[in-house]
């Protein structure tokens, strides 16, 4: 017996199974009354009684009538607002000592040659105002970052302004300076 047909066949033995579930199921009276015994003929010739299920449903209360009186409002007792605000006054006032986070950086050159990072600088910077940069010396070789850029999300649209400039440019993980907006 080849997969398909097997596959053929459980489906029909799950389609007949479902068909004599549905089959066997009553149905409720016209007059609805639920609490009768009286008997729908199923499919097999045998009978269903019906069960009356109503001690099993949410009663909810009626609606009030058009002319009701409404309820009175309730005023608050225990107000924090003005201790809220004190608070959130010191947690402002605490990240305002916050210098730095973590964040990224565009690495655009790593090189021995500083005329070659000086001219990439300053190209970075026409395209790139309002970013910083930090060129760092480890000898013998010079680092040429990016920005301050607190989600990769920020850093991958700066490099994609300047990925014509340096193909080969990375976002890195560090430690930025916080800018002085936040």
């Amino acid at each position: 017996m080849t997969w398909t047909q097997m596959t053929t066949r459980a489906l029909l033995w799950v389609f007949v199974a479902v068909l004599t579930g549905c089959a066997a199921s009553g149905s409720t009276p016209a007059n609805g009354d639920t609490t009768s015994s009286t008997s729908a003929k199923s499919k097999g010739g045998g009978s269903a009684t019906m069960v009356d299920v109503s001690k099993y449903r949410t009663v909810f209360p009626s609606a009030p009538a058009a002319g009701a009186t409404p309820m009175a409002a309730v005023a608050p007792t225990h107000h924090v607002r003005n201790q809220v605000e004190v608070l959130m006054d010191s947690v402002a006032q605490a990240n305002k000592n916050i210098k730095y986070a973590n964040g990224y950086r565009i690495l655009a050159f790593t090189g021995n040659e500083r005329k070659a990072a000086m001219d990439l600088r300053n190209s970075i910077i026409q395209r790139l105002p309002a970013d910083k940069d930090y060129l760092t010396y480890k000898q013998p070789t010079y680092q040429l970052k990016v920005g301050d850029y607190m989600s990769r999300v920020e850093a991958q649209l700066a490099l994609s302004k300047i990925k014509d400039l340096i193909p080969n440019a990375l976002i890195v993980p560090e430690t930025i300076n916080i800018p002085k907006n936040f």
